[in-house]
């Protein structure tokens, strides 16, 4: 095998995306040269971060803002205290598998009733300009507005936190998978009438493979999204026995825990990124041998 070869499996193994890399080789996959490129910058951002992390934690907080050090806990002491306690570490992980399974239910109910929406709405103008009001105003209308009711609703249980997983989720996944379906070219639209094609084989064979790159990255958006709404619905929702991380990192700051407050936010950051990648990968593997981002 050769060399180039060799450096564009490694690549692939490792999940490197031409489109975020940067030049391409002979073949279309990205060189090692950018692709260390792509390396460089979040480990040097990284290193920038916890800097700025150490300093706030020594002097920043009480220069800039007149307040003690131990709000803001060294990054050593947070994974000291948050992931190498073994204690802390069971709540985190019971709360990060049941922040997890809200994001997800969440997410399945807004991508199904979010395509059926787009779908109905791709079917005629008027169907869009009678139905997207509703959804821009839903999305414009705040969380804390609507808690009251969606208590009184759900019980203020796992149903209320998947709820605004769903509010906060699912518009979208409307509008890109809209986009998408109303993007096809008008000359295959025509080709498709030519040949007296149905209106669910033209949405079938035409508009849906047409919008498969809008439908994932509204995929995408939502997947981050619904992390979001878990742990804002587990601030607002703590009834019953599903701590989710945000219940947990409550927990730790009303004991002045600070380290682990921290040490639960990074967990929710990390849960976003995960699903966010997933994602990513999961449209490569549905999309990436035939769709070309730089077309």
């Amino acid at each position: 095998m050769s060399a180039p070869t060799s450096e564009y499996a490694i690549m692939g193994s490792l999940g490197a995306d031409p489109a975020l890399v940067g030049d391409v080789g002979p073949s279309g996959q990205p060189t090692v040269k950018n692709f260390l490129r792509a390396l460089i910058g979040p480990i040097v951002f990284l290193v920038l971060f916890l800097a700025v992390w150490e300093y706030f934690h020594r002097d920043g907080m009480r220069r800039f803002f007149d307040k003690p050090g131990f709000l803001v806990p060294s990054p050593t002491t947070v994974f000291d205290q948050s992931f190498l306690n073994s204690a802390v570490r069971g709540q985190m992980i019971e709360g990060l598998a049941w922040t997890t399974f809200t994001a997800l239910v969440g997410l399945a109910i807004s991508v199904v009733l979010g395509i059926t929406l787009a779908v109905v709405m791709a079917q005629a103008r008027w169907l869009e300009r009678s139905m997207y009001p509703y959804l821009v105003a839903a999305q414009a209308l705040p969380v804390l507005a609507v808690v009251p009711l969606i208590g009184s609703v759900f019980g203020g249980g796992i149903g209320a936190r998947i709820f605004v997983c769903v509010m906060i989720s699912i518009f979208p996944i409307v509008t890109n998978t809209l986009f998408g379906l109303t993007s096809a070219d008008v000359s295959q639209h025509e080709l498709f009438t030519l040949h007296g094609a149905t209106r669910s084989t033209r949405l079938r064979k035409l508009q849906f493979p047409a919008a498969m790159p809008s439908i994932f990255i509204g995929f995408r958006i939502s997947a981050g999204l619904s992390v979001i709404g878990a742990i804002v619905g587990e601030q607002f929702f703590r009834a019953g026995q599903k701590p989710g991380i945000g219940v947990v990192i409550e927990q730790f700051r009303q004991k002045a825990r600070f380290p682990q407050v921290y040490g639960g936010l990074l967990v929710a950051a990390l849960l976003g990124i995960a699903v966010f990648l997933a994602f990513g990968a999961l449209r490569k593997l549905a999309i990436g041998r035939w769709y070309d981002e730089s077309s």
